[in-house]
């Protein structure tokens, strides 16, 4: 039997990105128990993963996380985080491991010199890449998403006019350079006229107060109210998905459902564009400015923007969005 430990300790999105690993592994790797090694705030995204047997979380003691897998005798150590921390780990478990390339350098050219070195590669295809000395091949079937039955949202405790149908808006954003400004988020939920779920942390509820305010009861906002499990089962429950380059955005391609991603300072061709399997891919509806000389600016984002005229976001067609949402197959 392989015994496999598989390290990402975050964020949501990456964490999704990595579902389709456990699913191969334990379909083609006959007898394999797998292991998983996240943070703790992030448990609940792998723990009720079927393709996982077992789930370690770290909480502040990495040597504590680390003595306890000590025990487990791995056979193999498989990391896509690639950060220092991961590296302590297989260093201590002393057996081999294989990490997934971050290609950091290419990116950084691209950014600061707009020189083009990085592959036309999806980072689950880099994720694949990585067990590849296993004889495992991607299945093709897209990402995974598994919420127990205790975490769905109850549906009946949304406002009846948004019972029979909504779309999602995941207005969120680590950082600013990737949030559409809250006057274009308002003209789109005015011209779209339907039932509005709004879907963020806590730290978007002033931005989510401030919408509602504008548009009316046509938004109801969930940000900062549910749990990650809960954002995930109205993403599933949506007819429609609007996200900025988020979790939401990733939790939206693993149930396949259709997708607007609105992206701003950073780009699809960084490798996490919407992944969605063969079938579904006409779905996937990416919104970007184009060609602009300063684009990228960052690999991850900005509190402002560097140029201060935040084109990749103010250029913007709010109609375009709006008219994706309302037909979305037309």
């Amino acid at each position: 039997m392989a015994k496999i430990l598989i390290i990402r300790f975050s964020s949501i999105g990456d964490i999704i990105l990595t579902t389709p690993v456990m699913r191969c592994l334990k379909a083609q790797v006959p007898d394999s128990e797998i292991h998983f090694l996240t943070k703790e705030e992030n448990r609940s995204l792998v723990e009720n993963n079927p393709h996982i047997d077992k789930v370690h979380c770290l909480k502040d003691d990495l040597n504590a996380v680390i003595t306890d897998l000590k025990q487990e005798n791995f056979d193999d150590v498989v990391d896509l985080h690639h950060n220092i921390r991961s590296s302590v780990v297989k260093r201590k478990l002393g057996v081999r491991s294989h990490s997934f390339r971050k290609l950091n350098a290419a990116k950084w050219l691209l950014v600061n010199f707009k020189i083009d070195y990085l592959p036309t590669v999806h980072i689950v295809d880099r994720y694949m890449q990585t067990i590849s000395h296993l004889g495992v091949f991607n299945d093709g079937k897209g990402l995974d998403y598994f919420i127990p039955e205790s975490e769905q949202f109850p549906l009946r405790e949304l406002p009846q006019e948004h019972q029979n149908g909504f779309i999602a808006f995941g207005i969120g954003g680590k950082f600013f350079t990737k949030r559409l400004p809250n006057a274009k988020i308002i003209t789109i939920c005015n011209a779209i006229n339907k039932p509005i779920i709004l879907l963020g942390g806590k730290e978007d509820k002033v931005n989510a107060s401030i919408i509602k305010e504008d548009v009316g009861e046509m938004v109801f906002d969930c940000c900062g109210k549910t749990t990650i499990n809960q954002t995930a089962s109205l993403v599933k429950n949506a007819d429609i998905v609007i996200s900025h380059d988020t979790a939401v955005m990733h939790m939206t391609a693993a149930f396949n459902k259709e997708l607007i991603s609105v992206w701003g300072n950073t780009i699809p061709k960084f490798g996490m564009y919407p992944y969605f399997n063969e079938e579904n891919k006409s779905k996937s509806h990416i919104i970007e400015i184009q060609d602009l000389p300063c684009k990228p600016c960052s690999k991850l984002g900005h509190s402002k923007c560097p140029k201060k005229h935040f084109y990749c976001m103010e250029l913007i067609d709010e109609g375009e969005i709006a008219d994706i949402a309302t037909n979305p197959q037309e």
